[in-house]
C-alpha cells in the first residue's frame, strides 16, 4: 500500500463525505466504499466460486483466505471500472461484472487498523476456458470452491477468512437463490 492511495469518504448510506489516504482511513476508523468481487463458474449447475489467499506482504488480514478480488474505488472513479481495473490487477482476469449491491461492516485488526466500509459485491463469471495469472504482489495462492463448501470451512475455520466474506458471500447466496424472472 502506498502512502498516495485515497478512498472516497461515504455516510452510512453511502454518500461521499470526502477523500483521505488509504492508510489514514484505516488508522482512524473512517468509513469508506470499497469492493468485493467474486468470479463465478458453474460446474454442472452448482456455482463454484474463486477465492483468493492473500499474499503474506498485505497490510491486514495477510495469509487470510478471501473473495477473487477486493479494494476500493479511486476518488472519482466507478466502482464497477474499479473493480474490473483490480481484478485485472490481482488476478489477470477481464471479465464484465453485475452488482448485487452494498453492506456495511466495521472490523478491528491486530495491528491497530479498522476496516469500517461500506463494501459493494459484484460477481462475474469465468469462461471455460479461464487462465489466472495471479499477481504475486496482492495473491499467494487460490482455489475453486462450492458455496455450500465454502459455507462449511467458513462456519467450521473462520480465523482462516477475512472478515466480511462471509456477510458477502451471503449476497451472492442469496442471488443464486432468487429465481429468474
Amino acid at each position: 500500500m502506498t502512502a498516495t492511495e485515497q478512498v472516497i469518504l461515504v455516510d452510512l448510506n453511502d454518500n461521499p463525505v470526502g477523500i483521505a489516504e488509504k492508510i489514514h482511513a484505516h488508522q482512524h476508523n473512517l468509513c469508506h466504499r470499497a469492493f468485493s468481487v467474486f468470479i463465478l463458474k458453474m460446474v454442472e449447475t452448482t456455482p463454484q466460486v474463486l477465492l483468493q489467499q492473500r499474499a503474506n506482504s498485505k497490510y491486514h488480514s495477510a495469509g487470510l483466505w478471501t473473495n477473487t478480488c477486493c479494494s476500493h474505488p479511486r476518488p472519482n472513479e466507478d466502482t464497477l471500472v474499479a473493480a474490473k481495473r483490480r481484478l485485472m490487477e490481482e488476478m489477470n482476469i477481464d471479465t464484465p461484472l453485475e452488482s448485487l449491491g452494498w453492506f456495511h461492516y466495521i472490523a478491528h485488526f491486530e495491528n491497530g487498523l479498522v476496516e469500517n466500509e461500506i463494501d459493494h459485491v459484484l460477481i462475474g463469471f469465468a469462461n471455460e476456458n479461464q487462465i489466472i495469472h495471479p499477481n504475486p504482489a496482492e495473491v499467494q495462492n487460490y482455489r475453486w470452491i462450492s458455496i455450500s463448501e465454502l459455507k462449511k470451512e467458513l462456519a467450521k475455520h473462520p480465523k482462516q477468512f477475512t472478515p466480511w466474506l462471509s456477510e458477502a458471500l451471503q449476497m451472492v447466496e442469496k442471488h443464486f437463490a432468487t429465481p429468474a424472472l
